[in-house]
């Protein structure tokens, strides 16, 4: 018991990832076994209307059905895929944006930097007459 308060700190998280690890692989198998039961009913379907055990209208129409199941459950996966490029380009930036730095600029600077033009302008024009 000491042990396990002891090893919280370093432990926590390590179990906190191993448990969304578990996860995320027991949602794959479902979304995994739900395609590979619907791929599994076409095929006996498509024997049955093989065998003659059903009709060609009852065989199109409940194809259709498992069709447009399998494709809803594709979609849903691509979906899924495509949030997550997003979301990771998402961080990316931010991760950028926070790597950039921004020094600020002192007013001093700015209205020394702008005599220094004035200055650089006059020297230039060697015609300039000033008057007392």
């Amino acid at each position: 018991m000491l042990g396990k308060l002891l090893l919280f700190p370093v432990m926590g998280p390590i179990n906190g990832l191993m448990w969304i690890g578990e996860q995320i692989q027991e949602r794959t198998n479902t979304e995994f076994d739900a395609q590979e039961n619907l791929h599994k009913q076409l095929l006996s379907l498509q024997l049955s209307f093989d065998i003659g055990e059903l009709s060609e209208e009852e065989f199109e129409e409940r194809e259709e059905e498992l069709l447009l199941k399998i494709q809803a459950l594709e979609e849903e996966a691509q979906l899924e895929a495509a949030a997550l490029a997003a979301e990771e380009n998402e961080e990316d930036e931010q991760e950028e944006l926070e790597e950039t730095y921004f020094i600020p600029v002192p007013e001093d600077a700015k209205v020394f930097a702008e005599a220094l033009r004035e200055k650089n302008q006059y020297e230039d024009n060697e015609n300039l007459v000033l008057s007392p």
